[in-house]
């Protein structure tokens, strides 16, 4: 990690890079004494992957801060999906191999050594699982055509990170509006509470996003789908 001791001596800027993609990510409000716990947890907004899949580690590749207590739910070291925007052909993500081999649906070719001793609620479990942490990632960073593949293929808008946060927590946050209005049309939940205590539609009046704080009301004075996912 990369920090920048540019605010005051007890209070800095930490810019953590994700090694899979490139992305820089900057969290704001650290200070000297701050835990590895407190860190994933603002991780788990910030770069918008769930903490229980985070491995920190210095930039110098010094030892890491903490291991995952499980392997990585999706493909590659630790990167959980892919990054990259549409084909620039005009392929669009959801007609996209790379988006279909996620294992990410229950026709998805992909496949791994453990899989074929799962039972058949265990390895619905381990696809739901792996759908809702891609779609949180997508949501995170605005990949609206991704978002639409997942949630078409049953990924749940209700599941939770270890943090308490869905999908319209992270998409909320990036201030990711078409994001926003799909999960919205899915059954996400406006009322849902993270482990602070903060519901998608209090992140929105924090950050003074008002067209997505209206769209959120708006949503709650319409009729929805059945939802998919457990209920909040």
């Amino acid at each position: 990690m990369n920090m920048a001791l540019d605010l005051a001596p007890d209070v800095f800027i930490m810019r953590v890079l994700l090694e899979e993609t490139g992305e820089m990510f900057t969290v704001t409000d650290c200070h000297g004494d701050m835990t590895v716990q407190e860190l994933k947890e603002k991780l788990d907004l910030a770069a918008g992957i769930p903490l229980n899949l985070q491995l920190l580690q210095y930039l110098d590749q010094g030892g890491p801060f903490s291991t995952p207590p499980e392997p990585c739910l999706l493909p590659g070291p630790r990167g959980p999906v892919p990054s990259e925007p549409a084909d620039p052909k005009g392929k669009q993500p959801s007609e996209d191999p790379q988006l279909s081999c996620l294992g990410v649906s229950e026709d998805s070719p992909y496949r791994t050594p453990t899989l074929q001793y799962l039972g058949e609620k265990q390895r619905k479990k381990w696809i739901a699982q792996r759908a809702f942490v891609a779609l949180y990632i997508a949501s995170h960073r605005g990949h609206v055509e991704a978002v639409q593949y997942l949630l078409e293929q049953g990924a749940s808008c209700l599941s939770r990170s270890p943090m308490g946060r869905t999908p319209l927590h992270v998409a909320t946050f990036m201030g990711h509006s078409d994001c926003i209005g799909l999960l919205l049309q899915h059954g996400a939940s406006v009322y849902a509470k993270d482990a602070k205590g903060m519901t998608p539609r209090d992140i929105a009046h924090q950050l003074n996003r008002r067209q997505d704080e209206q769209q959120m009301f708006l949503s709650t004075q319409l009729p929805k789908p059945g939802a998919k996912g457990p209920k909040t």
